[in-house]
């Protein structure tokens, strides 16, 4: 069903309602995508895909990632404002209401999608008064949200028989649009309703001379909005303009940043900021990672009209370029330090504006350089903050629009390759960083050869050319081991040599390097690399027979990587942890465990990322656990653990091994 309407007339909140009253009924629960500021239709299915919390990391077509995702779950999918990409959103669902019957589909939109089963709802505006000569002003609904939203401007408004009659003129004027409802009610605070409705009237004919009374709906709200925009003081409404050039929410000193010059300065924007929140033009979100504004769609794109008319668009948007550059290699520098958390909580909020960013400087000549810049300081987010695929969709974009041979195309380059080996290509993780070698000694980046050297050992890894990648690594190491910038060349790269040297049976070489690994990141409070070295610690331990200290050490792991979105890196100890419990003769939840990871792979990428040394190990313990339980006693735990999400899985494998639940599990095998 897709719920059509104006601008204004509640399509979103009608549809959040409705998800409110109806989540009971879908057992695989109520999702909620956003498309509002999209611009790019080649972006509809990535940013569903991260609405449903998709982590798939691996290269397959995103389309086959949410099919198979979807499947067989009985669900509601709302897709909210696919007005700019409405042809992307129709492809994708249609796409997916033919593989997936228990799906059901709500969107909203000022148009239908035009597919053939589609049911089109369209919103009406409020019934108005007068329109019903049985009802009283008193009840009739334009007037009553009227009267709520005045009672929450003004705490003293009253509906009584003095203002009823101007306030249902009003309300008739506005056509019964809700927004343009709520944008008068908020003007109480300075004006009366006559004297509301009398600047209404002016502002209705400067749009239409004398047939007010017969204006299409569209410019109804125009008018609201426009005549709330009149009343905004001077430089309220520049800086409404320009904070139309943000995406979704923002902080304030973003909007210090990209808004101020000598007519709007720094100091003035808080106040500026703080005037529009209260007439109902910015909504402010607090949460406990701070304050964020966000203009309504409706309003932003208004804003963005003015500010194409003011001449100023192209530097608002290389303003908000220039911001999210300095912002992106600020999280860079910080980002292996104890503000980790921060920064990757941070730049996940930023997301839609660094994809406004880049876009902005994809598009403009002469400014792709600076998103080769823009893509390769931001390494962490791709790799570490689950948008690998999305990153590697940008990179190889960025780097066809910058052939030219230069330092800031090579750091794109191992960055791709790490991007691609956090997705299992281990082939176009190798190819990406021999060619970032290649080049890199060409301009003389001495930098990138090592990071390039280090990348060609994490495929090689991957590649189970456990030889080649003890080499590759260990020169990154050496070349790397008095450099301050621990991420991504030093601690990588002892990890993953552990795990080579683990592979090998050097397992006290592996330990030490890993404890040394560890206290560099305590003393630096680098915790996302530590939860890999928690994981990668626990295997030599596991080899060595010290399967309770190799369990704690994996779980340790487990639980940092709960501050992060690193779902590849939670299925990776899991599947270690499985194993520990089939040693130690906990065979029912090792065997659950695999039911899990069976599932959760399926959806977030390639099993253990196509390394053959840890799929080999995956498959030693699945031999184990059938052997112990019998072809049918294992298969019913694998069930059983192929029924829980990614969050059940983690908790089944921290729960105490002497825990109630457990000794039922193994009493009961349910």
């Amino acid at each position: 069903m897709t719920v059509t309407g104006i601008g204004g007339v509640g399509k979103s909140r009608t549809v959040l309602r409705l998800a409110h009253q109806v989540r009971a009924h879908y057992p695989d629960g109520v999702w909620f995508a956003d498309l509002a500021r999209l611009q790019d239709t080649g972006m509809v299915k990535h940013t569903i895909a991260s609405a449903l919390r998709i982590a798939d990391q691996s290269t397959r077509a995103e389309s086959e990632t949410l099919s198979e995702w979807v499947g067989e779950r009985d669900m509601l999918l709302i897709i909210d404002t696919c007005d700019r990409v409405v042809q992307g959103a129709a492809e994708l669902v249609q796409e997916l209401l033919e593989v997936a019957p228990n799906l059901k589909v709500l969107a909203t939109s000022r148009q239908s999608l035009n597919l053939p089963y589609e049911h089109v709802l369209p919103v009406p505006p409020l019934q108005v008064p007068g329109e019903d000569p049985a009802e009283t002003y008193f009840v009739n609904e334009s007037v009553q949200l009227f009267a709520a939203r005045a009672g929450a401007s003004v705490p003293d408004f009253q509906l009584d028989e003095d203002n009823i009659n101007a306030v249902a003129e009003l309300c008739r004027r506005l056509d019964g649009i809700p927004l343009a409802i709520e944008l008068a009610a908020v003007r109480l605070r300075a004006l009366s309703v006559e004297q509301i409705l009398g600047l209404l009237a002016d502002r209705f004919s400067l749009l239409a001379g004398a047939s007010r009374t017969a204006l299409p709906r569209h410019q109804t709200l125009r008018a609201a909005i426009g005549w709330s925009h009149e009343l905004c003081e001077p430089a309220e409404r520049l800086l409404w303009a320009r904070l139309s050039v943000f995406a979704n929410d923002f902080e304030l000193d973003a909007a210090r940043f990209v808004c101020s010059d000598a007519r709007l300065p720094s100091g003035q924007i808080t106040d500026l900021v703080t005037g529009l929140v209260e007439k109902s033009i910015l909504l402010i979100r607090s949460n406990h990672a701070g304050v964020r504004y966000k203009l309504i769609d409706t309003l932003a794109d208004y804003g963005d009209e003015w500010l194409d008319k003011l001449g100023e668009k192209e530097q608002m948007r290389q303003r908000h370029l220039d911001y999210y550059l300095s912002l992106a290699q600020r999280s860079e520098d910080a980002w292996s330090g104890p503000r980790q958390i921060y920064w990757f909580v941070r730049m996940r909020q930023e997301h839609d504006n660094v994809r406004v960013a880049l876009e902005h400087a994809l598009k403009t000549p002469g400014m792709e350089v600076l998103a080769l810049t823009l893509l390769s300081s931001l390494w962490f987010m791709w790799v570490c903050c689950g948008f690998a695929r999305e990153g590697r969709l940008y990179l190889e974009r960025a780097l066809g629009a910058n052939p030219d041979l230069s330092r800031e195309r090579c750091k794109a380059l191992w960055v791709l390759s790490y991007v691609k080996s956090a997705q299992g290509d281990s082939v176009g993780a190798r190819d990406a960083a021999e060619t970032c070698s290649n080049e890199a000694v060409r301009v003389g980046d001495s930098k990138a050869v090592i990071l390039a050297s280090k990348m060609q050992g994490t495929a090689a890894m991957l590649q189970g050319d456990l030889q080649k990648a003890s080499a590759l690594l260990g020169v990154a190491i050496e070349f790397n081991t008095d450099n301050k910038e621990l991420n991504p060349g030093l601690l990588p790269a002892i990890v993953e040599l552990s795990i080579v040297l683990t592979t090998q049976g050097e397992l006290p070489e592996a330990e030490s390097l890993l404890q040394d690994c560890l206290q560099v990141c305590r003393e630096r409070g680098e915790l996302w690399l530590s939860s890999y070295a928690h994981w990668a610690l626990s295997l030599p331990m596991l080899a060595m027979g010290r399967t309770e200290e190799a369990l704690r050490t994996a779980l340790e792991g487990l639980r940092i990587k709960r501050h992060f979105h690193d779902t590849v890196g939670t299925l990776m100890v899991l599947e270690t942890v499985a194993k520990i419990y089939s040693s130690q003769g906990q065979i029912e939840r090792a065997s659950r465990l695999l039911g899990a990871l069976h599932q959760n792979w399926r959806t977030s990428g390639l099993p253990m990322l196509g390394a053959p040394f840890l799929t080999a190990e995956h498959e030693k313990c699945v031999q184990e656990c059938k052997r112990a339980l019998g072809e049918d006693g294992y298969k019913l735990e694998f069930e059983a653990g192929a029924k829980l999400d990614l969050d059940e899985a983690v908790t089944l494998a921290q729960e105490a091994p002497d825990s109630p639940e457990d000794q039922d599990r193994n009493t009961f095998g349910s």
